[in-house]
């Protein structure tokens, strides 16, 4: 774990905070859900104190759109692979042989997970500092344009202009109960024979990343 720390540039004082942030529920009892909750509300808070003082000139709607623009699931699971979180994970049985390890639902938990527990082993200051660290380079990218659309529209509009068919969308399964399902989604452009799934911990969400990861590819 000091390899991970090294990349967060935070030093615990209570290692086992980390410990139980990195360990998922299919584990034990004790797990990362309540340190997730937590650091769910950390990260929003702190991403939203930042895009409220660097954008003056947008609204609510907007700041709010690109606020999620930044903290969503796709954005945390690839932070969480940069800072190979993905080495460090504790995962039961089923889901190492399913590879839970590469499953970006669960490196977003535990992304949100490691931010809760620096909470807790420090100050709201400390998480700051570290959270506004690791989001340096979106931050610096994002801009208030990106708030206006979300993915879905975008692809609608790319596809429209284009001439082709609209996606298709379509729920695949649920995972888990309650505040700990997981959504399986998949989206399907039949004319350019292009489909991708992806998961979520909402509907919404799951789309929104099917749309992302389609234009991502039909740009390239």
């Amino acid at each position: 774990m000091d390899k991970l720390q090294k990349n967060l540039s935070y030093q615990f004082s209570d290692i086992d905070l980390l410990k139980k942030a990195l360990t998922h529920r299919s584990v034990s009892k004790s797990n990362n859900e309540r340190l997730e909750f937590l650091g769910d509300s950390v990260l929003g808070s702190i991403i939203s104190e930042e895009l409220y003082s660097r954008h003056a000139n947008i609204d609510e709607g907007q700041l709010s759109r690109l606020r999620s623009h930044l903290v969503r699931g796709n954005t945390l699971a690839n932070l969480a692979k940069k800072l190979n979180i993905a080495e460090n994970l504790r995962l039961g049985h089923g889901e190492l042989k399913s590879g839970g390890f590469r499953r970006e639902s669960i490196l977003a938990d535990t992304f949100e997970a490691i931010l809760g527990a620096i909470f807790l082993d420090s100050d709201y200051l400390t998480v700051k500092k570290v959270t506004l660290f690791l989001f340096s380079d979106l931050l610096n990218e994002a801009k208030s344009e990106d708030s206006l659309k979300d993915f879905k529209t975008q692809l609608q509009e790319l596809l429209q202009k284009k001439g082709h068919s609209l996606p298709k969308y379509e729920l695949l399964q649920t995972k888990g109960k309650d505040h700990n399902a997981v959504f399986y989604v998949s989206c399907h452009i039949e004319e350019l024979k292009i489909m991708v799934e992806k998961n979520a911990k909402s509907i919404k969400r799951a789309e929104q990343a099917c749309a992302q990861s389609i234009l991502e590819e039909i740009k390239s």
